[in-house]
């Protein structure tokens, strides 16, 4: 069994979507979710799911307690699902290959502390872009600097909206994250059995 935890900052839909797609998975269980803020609707969705949650202040990921609590609860893969602070090298260094995070835009462009969500779509927008897409990369010291695993496009028309271009985004999102995800675990723990 492949132990994953999920971090989330905010109303988890990608969070959701994972918890979903790995429901029925055999190999690989969900066991729990980490927010850093209490009142994060994810906490809500975890619950639905019956998946415990629990939340750290910033603090907590860099003093040591978050990698501490995920080594002795046998996390072998931690999941980014929207999740908005800069994890420590205490932590990156304790999973390399094994944290993964989705960027709502093509990386190396608009990554970066303070690049997320609508933030990102506006930059797209506003910089005359035609295409943007996801991003799926390992998670290194750095914001959205780690290798890439994989990338998908849409196009952005001159009508987007950052709420339009957001929901062509989010498809993508919903739709390869859960996949990329299950074959990098594939790759990484199971076909290796």
């Amino acid at each position: 069994m492949v132990n994953l935890a999920i971090l989330a900052s905010g109303s988890g839909t990608n969070a959701e979507n994972l918890i979903r797609y790995f429901d029925k998975n055999e190999n690989v269980k969900i066991s729990f979710i980490i927010s850093n803020k209490q009142d994060a609707l994810v906490h809500e969705r975890a619950a639905k799911w019956h998946i415990p949650s629990y939340t750290f202040p910033k603090l907590a990921f860099e003093n040591g307690e978050v990698r501490a609590f995920l080594q002795k609860s046998g996390i072998d893969m931690i999941i980014l699902a929207g999740f908005l602070l800069r994890l420590p090298t205490t932590i990156t260094r304790s999973y390399p290959h094994r944290i993964i995070n989705i960027h709502p835009a093509l990386l190396p462009k608009y990554g970066g502390k303070g690049m997320y969500g609508r933030h990102v779509h506006e930059a797209v927008i506003n910089a005359k872009e035609t295409v943007s897409g996801i991003s799926i990369h390992y998670v290194n010291g750095s914001y959205d600097k780690g290798k890439l695993i994989f990338q998908s496009r849409c196009a952005v028309t001159p009508d987007d909206t950052p709420e339009t271009l957001a929901e062509k985004v989010h498809e993508l999102e919903y739709r390869y994250y859960p996949e990329i995800i299950n074959e990098e675990i594939k790759l990484q723990f199971l076909d290796s059995k």
